[in-house]
C-alpha cells in the first residue's frame, strides 16, 4: 500500500479506538493494525495471491460506515426489502447486521433453548467480555494474513453463538449481513460460534447489499467440542461492484462432525478461505462448494484441511461454473501430520467453462508426512457436452433451457448435500433462473 493509504487507515483506526472498549480489546485492535501496516495489501508476487489481484482496494480508501453514516440513515424500507430478499424461512432464528453492526429491529429470535446464547458480539463484549476474550485473542493467527489483521484492527460486532453441552439447537440460525448506504464503505464482521460436547446446530451466513461499491472483510471462528456436529452454510450474494474477502477458521475436537456448504454468486472479486484443524481422533469433515462467476467476476476459493491426529476423515468437493470473461481460482490443500495415521482424505475440484473467454486456475495439493493413509485428489476442467445438448434439443427442449438443465445436473450433487429444505430450494431456484437474485424466485 502507498503511504497515504496507510495514513488513511490509521486515521480511521484512531477515531474507531476512541469508543469505549475493554483494555485488552483496544490492545488487540492495535496489534491488528500494526500487523496490517507491516504486511500491506498482498500482491500477485505472493504465491497465495498469484491469480487474485486486489489492486481495486488501492484506488480509493474504503471508510467505516460507523464513521460516515448515523444509524437512522440506513434503517427503513430499503433495509426491510433486503431483509425480505435474504429471508429463507421465517421459522429460523435471524440476526441482521447492517454495514457490520447489529440491527435489532430487523432481527428475530424465537424461544431459545435453555443455556443457548444467540447474540451479537458487541453486546457480549459489553456484558460478558471474559467469555470472548480468549476466543478473540488466541483463536486466530493474523500475523501473516493482511485481511485477517485488518479485520482484527476493527473488531466491533458480529454474531456470537454458544451452544452448551448436549443441546441440539431447536432451529437453524440465519446470520444476514447487509451492506448499504453511501459507496466505498467497508465492514469487518467477526463471528464466534462454539458448540459444546455432543451439541448440534445449523448456521447460515448470507451476504447481500445494494450499495454501489463496498467492501466486506469477514471472519468466522468456529470451535467444535467433542462429538459436536455443525452444518455451516454460506451464501455469498454481494452486489456486482462489491469486494468480498472472508476467512472461516474451524477447530475440531475428537469425534466432532463439521459440514461446510459454500455458494458464491456475487461480487466483482470474492475470495473465501476455509481453514479446518482436525485436532482429535475420529473426526469427520465435509467441505462442499459451488462458485458461479460471470461477466468479469473473479472468484477465489481456498481450503486447507489439517489432519493433526489419527483416524480422521475428510471429504471435499468444489465445483465451478464460469461464463463470459469470468475467472475462477481453486487452491485446496490437505495436510497430514506425522502422527495422523489412518487418515482418509478425498478432494475433488471440477470446473465447467461455458465460454471460450472464461478461465480457471486450480491447484489441488497433498502434503503427507504419515505412511498409513488413504489420500486422493483430482481436478477436471471441461465444457458442456454437445451430444447431451443435441439429445435434449432433439426432444423439443429449447437450447437455453437445455443448457440450464445440464448446468443444474452438474451442480446438483453439491446442492443436494444441503439438508435444510429452504436453503436447498433457494439454491435450486437460482440455478434454474441463471443465478440472478431477485424477489420473483425467492
Amino acid at each position: 500500500m502507498i503511504a497515504t493509504e496507510i495514513e488513511t487507515y490509521r486515521e480511521q483506526h484512531a477515531a474507531f479506538q476512541r469508543k469505549s472498549s475493554p483494555e485488552w480489546l483496544v490492545e488487540l485492535r492495535q496489534q491488528g493494525l500494526d500487523a496490517f501496516t507491516r504486511l500491506g495489501l498482498p500482491t500477485k508476487r505472493l504465491e497465495d495471491w498469484r491469480f487474485t489481484n486486489v489492486s481495486p482496494l488501492t484506488a480509493n480508501p474504503y471508510e467505516l460506515s460507523s464513521l460516515t453514516s448515523p444509524d437512522n440513515e440506513i434503517v427503513g424500507d430499503e433495509i426491510n426489502a433486503l431483509v425480505q430478499q435474504a429471508t429463507l424461512d421465517e421459522s429460523y432464528h435471524r440476526l441482521v447486521f447492517i454495514n457490520g453492526r447489529y440491527c435489532e429491529e430487523s432481527s428475530r429470535l424465537h424461544d431459545v433453548s435453555s443455556g443457548v446464547i444467540i447474540d451479537n458480539l458487541a453486546s457480549v463484549i459489553r456484558s460478558r467480555a471474559n467469555e470472548v476474550r480468549d476466543q478473540l485473542s488466541g483463536g486466530l493467527d493474523f500475523d501473516e494474513s493482511a485481511f485477517a489483521a485488518l479485520n482484527t484492527a476493527f473488531i466491533d460486532d458480529g454474531a456470537f453463538i454458544d451452544i452448551p453441552d448436549g443441546v441440539a439447537s431447536d432451529r437453524p440460525v440465519h446470520l444476514v449481513f447487509l451492506s448499504t448506504g453511501s459507496s466505498r464503505t467497508v465492514s469487518h464482521p467477526r463471528n464466534l460460534i462454539r458448540l459444546g460436547k455432543g451439541s448440534t446446530a445449523n448456521v447460515i451466513e448470507s451476504y447481500l447489499g445494494n450499495g454501489d461499491v463496498y467492501f466486506t472483510n469477514s471472519i468466522t471462528q468456529i470451535t467444535l467440542d467433542e462429538s459436536a456436529e455443525l452444518d455451516h452454510h454460506k451464501l455469498q450474494h454481494e452486489q456486482i461492484g462489491a469486494l468480498h474477502i472472508a476467512m472461516t477458521r474451524v477447530d475440531q475436537r475428537t469425534s466432532s462432525h463439521f459440514r461446510s456448504h459454500y455458494f458464491s454468486f456475487g461480487g466483482s472479486l470474492a475470495r473465501n478461505e476455509l481453514d479446518c484443524v482436525l485436532d482429535g481422533e475420529r473426526i469427520e469433515t465435509t467441505l462442499n462448494g459451488l462458485y458461479m462467476p460471470k461477466g468479469d467476476q473473479l472468484m477465489d476459493c481456498r481450503t486447507r484441511i489439517d489432519h493433526a491426529k489419527p483416524n480422521g476423515n475428510s471429504h471435499e468437493l468444489y465445483k465451478g461454473i464460469l461464463d463470459d470473461k469470468s475467472k475462477g481460482v481453486f487452491n485446496g490443500k490437505i495436510f497430514v501430520r506425522q502422527d495422523a495415521q489412518k487418515t482418509d482424505a478425498k478432494q475433488s475440484n471440477q470446473a465447467l467453462l461455458l465460454s471460450d473467454d472464461a478461465s480457471v486456475n486450480t491447484k489441488p495439493q497433498l502434503e503427507i508426512y504419515a505412511d498409513d493413509v488413504r489420500c486422493t485428489h483430482g481436478a477436471t476442467i471441461g465444457e458442456l457436452e454437445e451430444d447431451a445438448l443435441y439429445y435434449l434439443r432433439s426432444r423439443g427442449i429449447p437450447i437455453d433451457f437445455a443448457r440450464k438443465l445440464l448446468i443444474f445436473a452438474f451442480a446438483n450433487d453439491v446442492v443436494q448435500g444441503v439438508e435444510l429444505a429452504a436453503v436447498r430450494r433457494h439454491l435450486e431456484s437460482l440455478l434454474l433462473s441463471g443465478h440472478e437474485l431477485s424477489e420473483d424466485i425467492l
